[in-house]
């Protein structure tokens, strides 16, 4: 009896939990993009007229029907739809629909949202490695190479142009020799942080416009890398 109680116990908690969760944090379909989380703010569409939204981006099983003027918000993207989140006849959902049920102000909104999620990869991977490419913003750049070492600006008829300098460091090998707990000694190698250069990077319209090697090598030869400018899909 009691193992069947504390059955029973976890069950219900597992109910809950599910009950809870959030329809936006289930995982991300074969196939699909995630662009909730890439947005500043949400994305809402409203819904054309009366249509059925599916569990799957493949539209294989009905979830509910949507009424005609239903704003819903879109958290995924497909080829052929959209996942959004709204309120269904029945109650809340999260689902597929059809391009062609909802409404869209910009007809290149769903290839604008592909090509922000796109740029966004790029723009982790350039993070990750602690590099800079031209067409990345000045916050995207604080949080690839970390605060600079010197900062200027320009005002022109032109505009505002600002200039960032960062001393660019290496981990260098570098030989050591010590002693083990048996007193032998034993030679091993270390990494020593060396400033191989200075970067200088300038902004224009908020973003990265010309990247320079003002003293040194820091980009060791490297090509200078171009991401597209910022999407904006408002």
């Amino acid at each position: 009896m009691k193992r069947l109680i504390g059955f029973a116990h976890a069950l219900c908690a597992v109910l809950l939990l599910v009950a809870s969760a959030s329809p936006a944090a289930l995982p991300t379909e074969p196939g699909t993009i995630s662009v909730e989380d890439l947005l500043p703010r949400p994305l809402r569409l409203s819904v054309k007229k009366d249509a059925i939204i599916y569990y799957h981006s493949v539209f294989d099983r009905a979830l509910g029907q949507m009424a005609a003027g239903t704003p819903v918000t879109i958290v995924g993207l497909s080829d052929n739809g959209c996942r959004v989140r709204g309120r269904a006849k029945h109650g809340d959902v999260a689902g597929w629909m059809k391009f062609s049920d909802l409404v869209m102000g910009d007809p290149t909104l769903p290839e604008k949202l592909k090509s922000l999620y796109e740029r966004q990869m790029k723009i982790t991977e350039l993070i990750s490695q602690h590099e800079v490419a031209i067409g990345m913003t000045r916050d995207e750049v604080g949080k690839s190479l970390g605060r600079p070492t010197r900062t200027s600006t320009k005002v022109t008829a032109a505009g505002r142009e600002e200039r960032l300098e960062y001393a660019i460091f290496q981990k260098v090998p570098q030989p050591a020799v010590g002693r083990a707990p048996n007193g032998q000694l034993v030679e091993s190698v270390v990494y020593v942080k060396v400033e191989v250069g200075t970067l200088s990077v300038s902004f224009k319209n908020g973003v990265v416009d010309v990247i320079e090697e003002t003293k040194g090598n820091p980009l060791a030869g490297a090509p200078v890398k171009i991401v597209p400018v910022p999407i904006m899909v408002y």
